[in-house]
């Protein structure tokens, strides 16, 4: 259980804050957002001063029906939040990333609703709510930082609801490689090649498909060019160009023309 007392460490500087310059293939947009996540840990370092833990693959941060007291922040890795239905079926509902916040789901009721797991080695900032709130009063950014994070989450979930809702197969599981290489761009990491964290059942389940469908939708962006498997595994998969995926997307929407 994640919650199990770790030693606190010192802040990292710096390096993990720094966002200064575009890199070699990262739009205006992409540099903008990094750099806010950056300030944004930078205040929350300066003014809160959280403690940190480190996390590895299947760490659980907190549980379903725990009750609420700290909301967390990602400093780096991945992240998935999980629930389960009545009849005990496990549902992905949420990826998160460095920058994102985790935890606004306990607010309402005092207890987190779902499970919050790491999904690789991450780094993990721990932040008192009563300690957050009463730092709001004293500093208006951070409070702006707050909104802006609850704010990000609703936009997320709204877009995430809309593609599983409209989207065709094949669209969607391109649509879902397209936002998670435009997560790591916004965070200044490299976006034409990704690491899934996920197994192809995990995506299915997360994106309301079954196994097979999300292994030929992939092997359909193979065939097309848009992506291609690194030799090591099939879960490094390489993005030439992002905006591929868009247009295989908006190809997937086209309405077949008919015979006249």
């Amino acid at each position: 259980m994640f919650s199990t007392a770790t030693p606190q460490r010192p802040l990292p500087s710096s390096p993990l804050l720094a966002a200064d310059a575009p890199r070699s293939g990262e739009s205006d947009d992409d540099h903008r957002a990094s750099r806010d996540i950056a300030a944004t840990l930078k205040l929350l370092a300066d003014t809160l001063a959280p403690q940190r833990r480190v996390v590895h693959a299947g760490d659980v941060i907190y549980q379903a029906g725990e009750r609420f007291g700290n909301l967390y922040v990602m400093n780096s890795g991945f992240f998935k939040l999980v629930t389960l239905s009545p009849d005990g079926r496990e549902q992905v509902v949420s990826l998160k990333f460095r920058g994102d916040w985790l935890g606004f789901d306990g607010i309402a009721q005092g207890a987190y609703s779902c499970d919050a797991v790491a999904m690789d080695t991450g780094d993990v900032w721990v932040i008192r709510y009563d300690t957050l709130l009463g730092a709001c009063f004293r500093c208006p950014e951070l409070l702006t930082a707050l909104h802006t994070a609850m704010s990000r989450e609703i936009g997320r979930d709204r877009d995430s609801l809309m593609s599983v809702c409209t989207l065709p197969a094949d669209a969607r599981v391109a649509e879902f490689l397209r936002q998670w290489a435009q997560s790591l761009a916004q965070r200044g990491l490299r976006s034409d090649q990704i690491t899934l964290r996920m197994t192809r059942a995990e995506i299915g389940n997360y994106l309301g498909m079954t196994l097979e469908t999300v292994s030929r939708a992939l092997s359909k962006l193979a065939r097309d060019k848009v992506i291609d498997f690194a030799e090591k595994g099939r879960r490094d998969i390489r993005i030439p160009n992002v905006r591929a995926l868009s247009t295989f997307i908006q190809r997937c929407l086209s309405p077949v023309p008919t015979l006249q």
